[in-house]
């Protein structure tokens, strides 16, 4: 028996597996549900005004402290990062909530309201 038939025959006993583990499906169906109900908050926090002026503010931000600070969307998810401190902005059923790391190491979470004023979280964030 050569390499790939034994990684096909790997990959059909996992299937297998999978088929009769009845958690994996259940696991599958509650993130695609989760991710229905977070979907509308995805979608504004991706089009939002503050999302636009948040990123304009972190690169002023960035500027000011001889920083880059890196954005990137990661699915529906708005992370920035900077110096090895991260904050994230992540849609839920109930609305955008930013989780970021402190100075200390320590993680703090706190609902955003995008019609809010987004220097507010950058200064939290970034301890100024």
């Amino acid at each position: 028996m050569d390499f790939l038939d034994n990684l096909e025959n790997s990959l059909k006993n996992l299937e297998q597996r999978e088929e009769r583990d009845g958690s994996a499906a259940l696991r599958q169906s509650e993130a695609r549900k989760q991710a229905q109900e977070a979907a509308p908050w995805a979608e504004k926090l991706r089009k939002s005004q503050y999302t636009n002026s948040l990123m304009e503010q972190a690169a002023v931000a960035g500027h000011r402290i001889r920083a880059k600070i890196y954005m990137a969307w990661l699915d529906t998810v708005l992370r920035l990062e900077v110096k090895g401190r991260w904050c994230e902005l992540r849609p839920t059923a109930h609305g955008i909530v930013a989780e970021f790391m402190n100075p200390d190491g320590t993680l703090t979470s706190s609902p955003v309201d995008l019609s809010g004023e987004p220097g507010e979280l950058l200064a939290r964030w970034l301890g100024e």
